[in-house]
């Protein structure tokens, strides 16, 4: 087990003990927890993590069939706050109402996600490697949102079921965007297990994109993940990212790029800029559609990553009031309704 995985174990350990300690006092805690039974929920999150360790390392290859995800698209962010769900659902909001068919994955602990609201409903389950870890997806208008759900108090790093997993059934999938979100460093360590199992190199060839903030400490945690991966890199076992996102910014502060790594210059010219949104700022990702203005900034490189075609713009659609919600089951294009859409895999339980 890693060292972030024993962490985590030990940390679910630590919140139940210390939430039935503050319920119950010290000596009915420890009887509740099963001292003197063998049992806790260490050893719980423990077994829940070698068995996804487990299922991952059966289809362990250093070049991935992604032929099924359609191109892959990883958003990961230099820092905590750099914006990678906003990133990622701006991406994937540009996509799908281009006519894309997209999978949306969060692979971030439930209660630490920025995509935790990014439906309206919470669609089925399906099972995951393990009876305490399983999948949800929900419409987030007509892309579908995948998440991770536990019934442990932590999902560990290691916990998070390999791709495989998250295939939704039958439905087609053109691009799937998944939000890695702040914690490369941690994915540098081992990035073919866990959420770096995204990273690995393949066909179609992923994309990976790195948000960051404008500023000269968040570009300096960019280089600092992408010297982390650099090893990975050479080995060919994972794609580095091709894109750099500045988020909350027109341009470039004055003297701020003059401090970026070797590493963050080649993506320099390429950056792109999400100007800042009051909305986004003041509410995050909500299940509402992402405000135009800042989609747009990201069709050029979707283009440019041939995630959209360049013969032509792409014609976007934002949902209006018709599209408002005409039943109490939540709005209408949150629900699957256009031609080719399919319900998730049918083996699901509620």
């Amino acid at each position: 087990m890693s060292q972030p995985d024993l962490q985590a174990a030990v940390d679910a350990e630590i919140l139940v003990r210390g939430q039935a300690e503050g319920q119950n006092g010290p000596e009915e805690s420890q009887t509740a927890h099963g001292a003197g039974r063998g049992s806790s929920v260490a050893e719980a999150t423990a077994r829940a993590i070698a068995a996804t360790v487990w299922h991952s390392g059966r289809s362990q290859a250093l070049f991935v069939d992604w032929t099924e995800f359609g191109r892959v698209v990883p958003v990961l962010a230099a820092s905590p706050g750099a914006g990678a769900s906003v990133t990622a659902a701006i991406v994937a909001d540009a996509l799908q109402l281009a006519g894309q068919s997209v999978l949306m994955i969060d692979t971030a602990d439930p209660n630490r996600s920025g995509l935790a609201r990014a439906s309206a409903v919470d669609g089925p389950q399906v099972p995951g490697p393990h009876p305490a870890i399983r999948i949800r997806f929900s419409w987030r208008a007509q892309a579908l949102l995948a998440r991770t759900e536990t019934t442990l108090p932590v999902l560990a790093p290691g916990m998070l079921p390999a791709p495989r997993f998250w295939r939704p059934g039958p439905r087609r999938i053109d691009v799937t965007v998944v939000d890695i979100g702040h914690d490369p460093w941690r994915v540098g360590a081992h990035p073919l297990l866990g959420a770096g199992a995204w990273l690995r190199g393949g066909k179609p060839a992923p994309a990976p994109i790195l948000a960051v903030r404008p500023s000269a400490p968040s570009l300096a945690h960019a280089e600092q993940v992408l010297a982390r991966f650099e090893t990975w890199t050479r080995l060919g076992t994972i794609t580095p990212p091709v894109q750099l996102v500045v988020v909350g910014a027109r341009r470039w502060p004055a003297t701020v790029t003059a401090t970026a790594g070797i590493r963050v210059q080649k993506l320099l010219d390429g950056a792109v800029f999400l100007r800042p949104d009051p909305e986004l700022a003041a509410h995050g990702v909500t299940a509402g559609v992402t405000p135009s203005r800042v989609r747009s900034a990201v069709l050029p490189m979707l283009r440019r990553l041939e995630l959209l075609p360049t013969d032509k713009p792409s014609r976007l659609r934002t949902p209006g009031p018709k599209d408002q919600a005409r039943d109490k089951g939540g709005r209408a294009h949150d629900r699957p309704h256009h031609r080719g859409m399919a319900e998730p895999a049918t083996d699901t339980t509620t």
